[in-house]
């Protein structure tokens, strides 16, 4: 609500203070020599307030969405260097899409607009806003989301520590809702088929690479970037420095795994930290071409690298492993993620649903 005090100094000048107090908002103040502009201030104030229009500071009347973007990622740059690419990359999209609007005109109509948008174009492989000759294939929901979310967090951090905002349109967007995550494992058959072509591979360590992601649910990058002083082969287990969020991850080495990373072992380049490097320049190496052609010797359609770790984590559940379990082996802080395995534990769960009735009520009949 506006309120307005008349004033009158000592010389006997008259002028108006009015104050604007809206639930949200700090309060807001000026002063004014006639009664007229103080009424249209207040008016035209409190209704940007509760219109979420108003911004206490000029910044955002003045800055666009590129100079946000760009003060943004400098400091990702300095503070999240591998993250870094990607960020730059979805935010570089907005910067085409909106940086030219002034932050004060970013709107939930606008961002909203743009993320239909989005949604519609053609996904290519290289790159998200690319042509790709399939008029059926477009960018993913879940891929839309994140889109949302680095901007979100952009628009927060103008909010919360550079104040060049007062409230964050994107905060009260809905994500979109995404298809239930892809679950697809090898079956006893493949899997074999699989192991049996990476033994013949021209690229010998790639029997060994699929071992370890079979036998730890690890990413890809988790075990192509391993590098010697990684490996604990006292107690058996790799150490994850580095993962994706952000956390250190050991990996139990047990089994054909330990045994072919002792035999790997000796076949180590003494000048190259990395296990599984590019020749002998000090650089993982690209497997993609090996795996790929593995995949087609052994007949196997539609799978992909990292469903080795979606077919890790279906072993696990159909041996008996919880979702609790599966998630620390697979370094998931929340159980969301492991749900998807949840159906194929189903034969576990029975059995102990079985073992608890036969308990307490065994005895009575």
């Amino acid at each position: 609500m506006a309120s307005i005090q008349k004033r009158v100094s000592d010389k006997g000048e008259t002028n108006f203070r009015v104050q604007v107090r809206l639930k949200g908002y700090p309060s807001q103040s000026a002063t004014f020599e006639r009664l007229t502009d103080a009424k249209k201030w207040a008016q035209k104030t409190e209704t940007e307030m509760r219109e979420r229009r108003y911004f206490r500071h000029t910044d955002a009347q003045k800055k666009t969405l590129s100079d946000l973007i760009d003060r943004y990622l400098e400091r990702v740059r300095k503070s999240n260097p591998k993250r870094f690419p990607e960020v730059n990359q979805m935010l570089g999209w907005w910067k085409e899409e909106l940086g030219c609007t002034i932050l004060a005109d970013i709107t939930k109509a606008k961002v909203t607009s743009a993320l239909d948008a989005l949604a519609k174009k053609k996904k290519a492989r290289t790159s998200d806003l690319k042509k790709s000759s399939d008029p059926e294939k477009t960018i993913s929901a879940s891929r839309v989301n994140r889109y949302m979310a680095a901007l979100n967090h952009c628009l927060n951090t103008a909010v919360m520590e550079w104040e060049w905002l007062e409230v964050n349109p994107v905060s009260k967007i809905k994500k979109a809702k995404e298809p239930r995550g892809r679950v697809r494992f090898l079956s006893d058959e493949e899997r074999k088929a699989l192991l049996q072509v990476a033994q013949r591979s021209n690229y010998k360590p790639l029997y060994l690479v699929i071992v370890l992601a079979l036998s730890t649910g690890a990413r890809k990058s988790e075990i192509l970037n391993l590098k010697w002083t990684d490996i604990d082969p006292a107690k058996k287990q790799i150490i994850l420095h580095e993962t994706k969020n952000g956390e250190r991850r050991v990996l139990p080495l047990a089994g054909l795994a330990y045994q072919l990373m002792q035999e790997h072992g000796r076949l180590r380049q003494i000048d190259n930290p990395f296990l599984f490097p590019y020749g002998i320049e000090k650089r993982p190496v690209d497997i993609r071409p090996y795996f790929e052609k593995a995949l087609s010797e052994a007949g196997i359609e539609d799978f992909r690298f990292h469903d080795l770790r979606h077919s890790a984590a279906s072993y696990m559940a159909m041996n008996g492993a919880s979702p609790a379990e599966i998630a620390e082996v697979l370094g998931h802080k929340t159980l969301q993620m492991v749900k998807r395995y949840a159906h194929l534990s189903e034969a576990h769960t029975h059995s102990v649903v079985a073992k608890m009735n036969e308990r307490i009520f065994g005895n009575e009949r």
